[in-house]
């Protein structure tokens, strides 16, 4: 027998998404932010030589600077105002959840609700605008310090460059929250999705070119276009994995009738991180990137030149990092998201248990147990996706934008986006359907005499 939600699934359609005035609302407001921010990457910032932006960045494409322009939705590749992206955002939030774990005062103010959560928010974005400015400083040096980029170098044009990188990453973030309360799904994953999804039909064809004029064998461009398919199948089956574990419930009594005690499962996701582990991770890497990128090899120090070389794209170095940063965010941010102890609190409080194992403090212990050991896999799934493909392509001069980062973010912020709507739509539903309950109930007109509850106080005078 089908449930409840399969059930109201298979009633969905058109005339139930043309009656969802909510959705449609949100839906049209999310495409009008993100337009808004596609039409911003193509606003350069004053004052840069647009030939000699083109000849350093064709230089650097391939390594990490490719990276960037991929998180920044190609504005770094044209140096608009919205070239550093909202990874100074997300590098603030890091920053501030990782304080909270550590920071008492911090950590009180997280326990505090609804109040304590603006005020860590407020902090995070003062921790954006000051890696803003410390990362826009450094494009603003490095573009002064390159021959022939800037046509009047001096403090105004660091000025005016900083103060036009900064307000583009607030900007952002200010969409960003606008998207996630007023649209639908994740403003900040949106943005970058966006920015990813924008670029990848160009990337198909850069790779179609390669092929044809020779740069790669037709094997290995096919070799990629059916690895590029079986990644994105795969995704969507490990981001569908779910660990269910079985709660019953007790039988019960209500005045004489007994109800036979009921059975449900609690669903722990392979992946409860989903896309964030690689956002941070990029975050964090892309960071000392974004101050050296533009400058070259001119009038750097050789530790600067080590460094850059180090943790360029597809260097053992940046692989190492990568990964390892992936993993542990993985378990940070699952830790942060799912609270076992919580989750056990709230089954005991309903009466149910896990057949096997005391309701209360062991239920926490086996959950956590249990979603230790699933992380872990989910883990290995995200360092494999995010790294393996990008060993291949790097080496091969494949733009970032077909790498496994990019799929996954396109793939998870898609189905994630889908099931908000389906929520909308659900919620519609289950409105319509209580409606014609009223309707039925003792509200309902009758040929003679009006209401039944009209003519029942008719009968009492």
């Amino acid at each position: 027998m089908a449930s409840a939600a399969e059930q109201l699934a298979a009633n969905l359609s058109f005339s139930t998404f043309s009656k969802a005035t909510d959705l449609k609302k949100r839906l049209w407001f999310t495409l009008f932010a993100l337009i808004v921010y596609r039409l911003g990457t193509y606003i350069p910032v004053p004052g840069i030589d647009p030939a000699q932006l083109a000849a350093a960045f064709e230089r650097q494409s391939q390594g990490v600077l490719g990276v960037v322009n991929m998180f920044a939705g190609g504005a770094v590749e044209r140096l608009a105002i919205f070239a550093l992206g909202i990874m100074p955002y997300i590098s603030a939030s890091i920053i501030m959840q990782l304080m909270t774990s550590v920071v008492p005062s911090l950590e009180a103010l997280k326990k505090d609700g609804e109040q304590g959560r603006k005020v860590i928010n407020q902090y995070t974005r003062y921790g954006t605008v000051l890696l803003g400015t410390a990362q826009a400083y450094g494009i603003a040096i490095g573009l002064s310090n390159a021959p022939g980029m800037v046509l009047n170098p001096g403090w105004f044009f660091i000025l005016t460059t900083v103060i036009t990188l900064v307000g583009g990453t607030m900007f952002l973030m200010w969409l960003g929250e606008q998207i996630t309360a007023r649209g639908i799904g994740n403003g900040i994953s949106l943005i970058i999705f966006a920015g990813i999804v924008a670029a990848f039909p160009g990337a198909i064809a850069q790779l179609l070119d390669a092929g044809s004029t020779g740069s790669i064998s037709t094997l290995v461009m096919l070799a990629i276009l059916v690895s590029i398919v079986a990644l994105i199948a795969f995704i969507v089956f490990i981001e569908r994995a779910q660990r269910r574990l079985l709660i019953q419930y007790p039988k019960r009594q209500v005045g004489n009738k007994m109800f036979q005690g009921d059975s449900s499962h609690l669903p722990l996701k392979l992946n409860t991180a989903g896309v964030i582990p690689p956002i941070f991770a990029s975050s964090l890497l892309l960071l000392p990137a974004t101050l050296t990128g533009f400058s070259g090899t001119e009038g750097q120090s050789e530790w600067v030149i080590a460094i850059s070389t180090f943790l360029g794209r597809g260097a053992p170095g940046y692989l190492l990092f990568y990964g390892g940063l992936i993993a542990f965010f993985a378990f940070f941010y699952t830790a942060i998201t799912f609270n076992p102890k919580e989750t056990a609190d709230n089954l005991k409080s309903h009466g149910g248990f896990i057949p096997g194992i005391r309701p209360g403090e062991r239920t926490a212990d086996y959950i956590d147990y249990v979603l230790t050991r699933i992380t872990v896999l989910g883990a290995l799934y995200l360092v494999f996706i995010c790294l393996i493909p990008e060993m291949f392509l790097s080496n091969l001069g494949i733009s970032a934008f077909l790498g496994g980062t990019s799929l996954l973010i396109m793939v998870s912020v898609t189905m994630d986006t889908v099931q908000q709507v389906q929520s909308h739509l659900f919620a519609q539903q289950y409105e319509g359907l209580i409606a014609k309950s009223k309707l039925r109930g003792g509200d309902k007109p009758t040929t003679r005499g009006g209401t039944k509850k009209a003519r029942g106080s008719k009968r009492k005078k």
